[in-house]
């Protein structure tokens, strides 16, 4: 998620350095909470209370009708805040895909996609055909935009997305290097902060994936289910894990594809909070290096016909990289139109190593992969005038995934010091950290955390067993974070896929499918310590 003056926010004023503006954005930052986002005050100050038993909500009423091939929606209605049940409401846009075998029906099977903020309703009829084919015929599949995401009230910071989009354009692609970038990284978010409050201050005080999965205990209810099957993958599964906590006793069956470590995610251990952002204490940055190493070292040993990039040996390989940012460092190449940084190329070598589409987990081959490496490598042509800013380049918004992060997971406040926490992510993870401390950077000034989030603990007994199951070699979701995620949960079994590529949903292997099936459907776990391949290693095809 991700260069003229902002047309929105106060004047950026004279650039300096970050420290030295520290007083400044924290007495912005209050102006503005006490300000525009009033409501967004309490829900910081105020201790957390309990809410409303979810019984007492009324139960969504879901007119299904025809919207695509095979499928059906519905429109939800749940409450803006679980405390008032009968206040204020927001709409959810919901969809499913009945079960083939309606004769042998089990009930529904829910799905978050991830991110956060993917639309369930944009993903599921991607990743329909993932879903193994006994799965299809007994469950209806189910899956709905989480609120503040894509149909269900989605959170939008600027009435013109072009607006948006001039406020971006002055921060760098992938990560900021050196401090005038820094600088101007810093105040973008800042401004950004400042305006989601402004445009919507009510929805992001109640954003967290605790709501959320309040919101899919009723949907539960709608659907007329007694307890949940649910299947999240990504961030998904911090969602469903997070379900399991606030409802242990309606837990059927959870399959929880490529999880974080919840502790580290939500809040971190000791002063974590204090000191490092969500993606550094998440790892992602570690396990992006891991692969990106692997990557590296098998495109070396592979012919240049399976991948373009390779050098002829590993070690070769991985210096070409190096050689390859270095040179886009200093010298910006065009490539279809496009200006492409070191910053930009780290950044599409990360999204290439996810195997991840903006909408949906879909795989991209590693040959892919070093078919990009090498075009940047042989490109000559550069921007016509050196020295001259390179033009903007239109950015996905990150208004949606932000709302979600920012609000849900604590992160270091604006007088931290970014430009050390990246450097240290680079000392221990190469080109890939920088890019994650500064993604962290974005939630430094986000006004308002949801009282309502929950932060633990993890470790409450559900009705029945819930299956964690992950690639060792997934470069976002580290192994280590799903190990954690099964020792944390009372009651889990971890199922491990020895492949590579960011969840197994979109990875396949036919022997975790089979294990996952034998799961949903019979609640029949894998034998402990149960290792599955994938169906297609890297460089497949």
């Amino acid at each position: 998620m991700t260069p003229t003056s902002p047309p929105t926010g106060p004047a950026a004023g004279p650039r300096r350095p970050r420290a030295s503006r520290t007083a400044n954005r924290r007495e912005a930052a209050w102006r503005l909470v006490a300000g525009a986002a009033a409501a967004a005050l309490l829900a910081v100050v105020c201790p957390a209370t309990a809410v409303a038993a979810p019984d007492t909500v009324p139960v969504p009423r879901l007119a299904w009708a025809a919207c695509a091939d095979g499928f059906e929606c519905a429109t939800a209605r749940v409450p803006l805040d679980h405390h008032d049940p009968r206040g204020a409401g927001i709409d959810l846009a919901v969809i499913r895909h009945p079960a083939q075998d309606r004769a042998h029906r089990i009930g529904s099977l829910f799905y978050n996609p991830g991110g956060p903020a993917v639309p369930g309703t944009a993903a599921l009829p991607m990743m329909l055909g993932r879903f193994p084919e006994e799965v299809r015929r007994r469950f209806d599949i189910v899956s709905f935009d989480p609120r503040g995401t894509g149909a269900s009230a989605p959170v939008r910071c600027f009435d013109d997305p072009a607006d948006e989009q001039a406020l971006l354009a002055g921060t760098a692609a992938g990560y900021p290097e050196g401090a005038d970038q820094q600088n101007a990284w810093a105040d973008a978010y800042q401004r950004l902060a400042r305006q989601c409050a402004a445009r919507s201050p009510d929805l992001p005080a109640h954003i967290s994936t605790a709501n959320v999965a309040r919101d899919m205990d009723l949907l539960r209810r709608a659907v007329g289910d007694r307890q949940l099957s649910y299947l999240g993958t990504s961030y998904g599964s911090y969602l469903g894990a997070t379900y399991a906590n606030l409802f242990p006793d309606r837990v059927r069956a959870m399959v929880l594809d490529s999880a974080p470590d919840p502790v580290a995610w939500s809040t971190g251990r000791g002063d974590q909070a204090a000191t490092t952002g969500t993606l550094l204490r998440n790892g992602s940055d570690v396990a992006t290096a891991r692969v990106l190493d692997a990557f590296l070292d098998q495109c070396g040993q592979a012919d240049p016909r399976t991948c373009a990039f390779s050098a002829g040996t590993a070690a070769a390989t991985r210096a070409r990289y190096g050689e390859l940012l270095q040179r886009l460092r200093t010298r910006p190449v065009v490539v279809g139109g496009a200006t492409v940084t070191a910053g930009s190329a780290v950044e599409a070598t990360i999204t290439s190593l996810y195997a991840t589409n903006p909408v949906a987990q879909l795989p991209i081959s590693w040959s892919q992969l070093g078919t990009m490496l090498q075009t940047l490598w042989t490109a000559t042509e550069t921007p016509s005038a050196p020295g001259t800013p390179l033009p903007p380049v239109p950015r996905q918004s990150p208004d949606q995934a932000l709302a979600v992060v920012c609000s849900d997971s604590a992160n270091p406040p604006a007088a931290a010091d970014y430009p050390a926490l990246a450097a240290s992510a680079r000392a221990r993870s190469g080109e890939a950290g920088p890019y994650f401390a500064w993604a962290d950077e974005r939630c430094a000034d986000w006004p308002v955390r949801d009282r309502d989030r929950y932060d633990g603990p993890w470790n409450r007994p559900t009705a029945r067993p819930v299956l964690v199951v992950a690639n060792t070699g997934d470069p976002a979701m580290p192994y280590e974070g799903s190990r954690a995620m099964a020792r944390s949960l009372a009651r889990a079994r971890l199922l491990t896929v020895d492949g590579y590529g960011h969840t197994v949903l979109a990875n396949p292997s036919d022997c975790a499918a089979e294990h996952e099936t034998r799961y949903l459907v019979d609640g029949v776990l894998p034998s402990p310590g149960t290792v599955c391949a994938p169906t297609r290693p890297p460089f497949s095809g």
